[in-house]
């Protein structure tokens, strides 16, 4: 019988060994975008989990791009040579691919960590000035963001560039463009956040506009043969805001310019979105745009069991599944997927001994 959490995956001239990918989580450890022994210990661990692809978290492209004092960044080549040592431990030790996600906040930037509520910061605690498509808060309470000018627009499109070219010659294997959960480029495309009336603004083309530029710059300076994904909410969860039908038009638009796969998840943008919560709940936008563009997905959203992972691949629903919460609760969660469809995964050397076929504490396991 075929298990499709186990097939090899082709995207570009990269394979993966199978089909699950730990999601991009955001740390919050950095210290001036800087990644630090955090860093070192959280995605050595995920490159030893099974998984076919490790991407890390949402990587900054400049300081004002952070959500937190505390993002990762990569906007000089300091922040490449504190990730480099990084990369070869999980390359020599690990056995997943390994990718890295670009963003920029926009107007959620600025904010405390989680850990310390999320608000936004006071200008006695660091707060920088973000920039948005419009002059709109993202609540009550936070600051109104600049709308960005033509200059802005032009230096953002540079940053992704530089720090895509530091993702590649760090040798990453495949880079995810954040346009989802209501950061700087999601602000540009909804119609809730976007109130533009020049080329950047108004109907879905024109809100669409520079976020494809973006995208666009970043696939030049990508190489060819490394694969490009994008990374988008399907829906706002709020009555008038971005929805699946423009997610499906974007998907198509990201198709023709050479992008891989779409990374598909949903809301972040607007407080009052009202979020349809349940097992697997976001896995139906992924199946929609899978199925109308022909683009490879990826499904995320309470994807939780081995069985339902293996559900969404053998159904079609998406071509790949991506964890995040539910490896962080159980960094071995592919071992013991592999165990419960008798499939043999490749551990690292020192941790053979405890591979089914020479442990008998894994049949003890599985029966209780």
């Amino acid at each position: 019988m075929t298990v499709h959490l186990f097939t090899p995956f082709r995207l570009r001239g990269l394979e993966l060994p199978n089909r699950i990918v730990v999601s991009p989580m955001c740390q919050y450890r950095a210290r001036d975008g800087l990644a630090t022994e955090w860093h070192l210990v959280h995605l050595g661990n995920l490159s030893m989990s099974g998984a076919g692809l490790v991407i890390l978290e949402a990587t900054a492209v400049s300081p004002e791009g952070r959500i937190s004092p505390g993002c990762l960044g990569l906007w000089s080549d300091a922040h490449a040579v504190a990730l480099a040592p990084i990369l070869a431990f999980c390359r020599r030790d690990g056995t997943a691919k390994l990718g890295i996600q670009l963003g920029h906040a926009g107007r959620k930037g600025s904010c405390r960590v989680p850990l310390e509520g999320g608000q936004p910061l006071r200008p006695e605690e660091g707060a920088w000035r973000t920039v948005s498509a419009s002059a709109l808060p993202y609540d009550e309470g936070w600051p109104a963001p600049r709308a960005a000018s033509e200059d802005d627009l032009a230096r953002i499109e540079a940053d992704f560039v530089a720090a895509t070219r530091r993702a590649a010659d760090l040798g990453l294997d495949l880079l995810e463009v954040h346009l989802a959960h209501g950061y700087l480029l999601h602000q540009f495309l909804s119609p809730l956040s976007n109130r533009r009336n020049d080329r950047w603004g108004g109907d879905l083309a024109g809100r669409m506009r520079f976020p494809l530029r973006v995208v666009e710059a970043v696939r030049r300076a990508w190489p060819a043969d490394r694969p490009l994904g994008v990374r988008v909410s399907a829906t706002d969860w709020v009555e008038g805001g971005w929805d699946l039908a423009q997610t499906i038009a974007l998907a198509q638009a990201l198709k023709d310019l050479g992008v891989d796969y779409v990374d598909v998840s949903s809301g972040g943008l607007d407080p009052r979105q009202k979020l349809a919560l349940g097992p697997g709940y976001q896995v139906p936008f992924a199946e929609a745009v899978r199925r109308a563009t022909g683009l490879p997905t990826m499904a995320v959203g309470l994807i939780v069991t081995a069985r339902q992972a293996e559900a969404v691949l053998a159904e079609g629903k998406a071509d790949l599944v991506a964890l995040a919460r539910t490896i962080m609760d159980d960094p071995r969660w592919p071992w013991h997927a592999a165990q419960e469809f008798g499939v043999e995964l490749p551990y690292p050397p020192q941790y053979v001994r405890c591979r089914p076929q020479v442990w008998p504490g894994a049949a003890m396991k599985r029966a209780g």
